[in-house]
């Protein structure tokens, strides 16, 4: 596990040490942090700490480690390269990473051939987005006609932990032209710009922005859309949203190039605020379109969670993935975003041990 001390790969370590009989090694530039997460786990002999520099990672380290797969947590993947992943192939390894970095996913095909030559599944995008997202979406639209448009929307609450290169990755677009498609054609959006008001059972209304993500080319493809996706996000309390949306104008202004250099400054502003609002966040996903009787229909699903469990649900499609993946239930050799490979049951049932509720509506519209 590379990235297995951050706020979503440390999460992803949990799991597997309570949940399943999987052995980890935990891989990361900090082996007091990473030896004191497994300590904390007390987790014996099931799981090893290793001191790991991903930029001088080789097939022969990987494969003497005697793992049956190598998983990346250690975001962000904006602007990441493809080391690790190539470095697995060659050990023939299977591959899982945490990636929501549109680019990285849509880079990740060009290493099929070699993946499945080599006899490997290497999957990308096993989070919220694609995983999860494509997972709701594939369940909604069974035995529709066509899909007109899709929304997707997550909204963490205030107090879930914000690891540094979650900030990262979202003030590296944060400003930045954002490709989109809308009413059936590409379009630029300002990223993180357009706010919207948006009510989510469970949690009433939140502020939600554009936000950049690997769903805004897979879900076109794969749904064959034909007028809109949209893909937002946000943050709980309206001044840390609004701040956001405010500091992005010196991007689109050209006043800076990029916030993503400012991110230890934004982490600091967020913890002052760390003790307000909630630790309960949730998830929607809208889609209409054309049922199978031909007849104009609506849906959505939407996920809360409570308790502070919602950062967990990054992770839990990855530990779906290779609890398939170990149990011979997972065998597609290639390389591939995680979109269609995962169904939504089998996420569901990662939510059981935690305070996760889910709910789906289907109507005419």
């Amino acid at each position: 596990m590379v990235g297995g001390t951050g706020a979503f790969g440390s999460r992803l370590v949990r799991g597997l040490i309570t949940t399943s009989r999987f052995e980890v090694t935990v891989a990361a530039r900090d082996m007091a942090r990473a030896r004191g997460l497994l300590s904390e786990l007390q987790a014996g002999s099931r799981a090893t700490a290793i001191v790991f520099d991903r930029a001088k990672v080789t097939p022969e380290e990987l494969r003497a480690s005697g793992a049956f797969a190598v998983v990346d947590a250690a975001g962000p993947f904006q602007g990441s390269d493809y080391r690790l992943l190539k470095a697995a192939i060659a050990a023939r390894l299977h591959y899982v990473d945490l990636a929501d970095a549109r680019d990285f996913v849509a880079g990740f095909v060009r290493f099929d051939a070699t993946a499945k030559e080599a006899g490997v599944t290497a999957l990308t995008g096993v989070s919220s987005t694609p995983a999860l997202s494509n997972a709701v979406l594939d369940r909604l639209t069974i035995g529709w006609r066509a899909v007109d448009t899709v929304e997707i929307a997550i909204s963490p609450g205030n107090r879930a932990p914000r690891g540094l290169s979650v900030i990262r990755a979202i003030l590296s677009y944060a400003g930045k032209p954002l490709r989109v498609f809308e009413d059936g054609s590409w379009v630029l959006r300002p990223a993180w710009g357009r706010p919207t008001r948006r009510e989510i059972r469970g949690l009433g209304a939140r502020w939600l922005s554009l936000c950049e993500t690997p769903d805004l080319d897979v879900v076109v493809q794969r749904l064959a859309v034909r007028r809109t996706v949209t893909f937002r996000a946000g943050l709980e309390l309206p001044l840390l949203h609004f701040g956001l949306v405010v500091a992005s104008l010196a991007v689109r202004l050209r006043l800076v190039g990029c916030l993503e250099p400012f991110a230890p400054a934004f982490r600091a502003a967020a913890r002052l605020f760390k003790d307000f609002g909630t630790d309960r966040g949730g998830m929607i996903v809208d889609v209409a379109g054309v049922n199978g009787e031909g007849v104009p229909t609506k849906a959505r699903w939407t996920l809360v969670a409570e308790g502070g469990d919602g950062p967990l649900i990054p992770t839990l499609p990855a530990l779906a993935a290779l609890r398939a993946l170990a149990g011979g239930r997972l065998n597609r050799p290639g390389a591939m975003a995680c979109a269609g490979i995962i169904d939504l049951d089998m996420i569901e049932r990662e939510f059981r041990p935690y305070r996760i509720r889910t709910c789906s509506e289907i109507g005419q519209g």
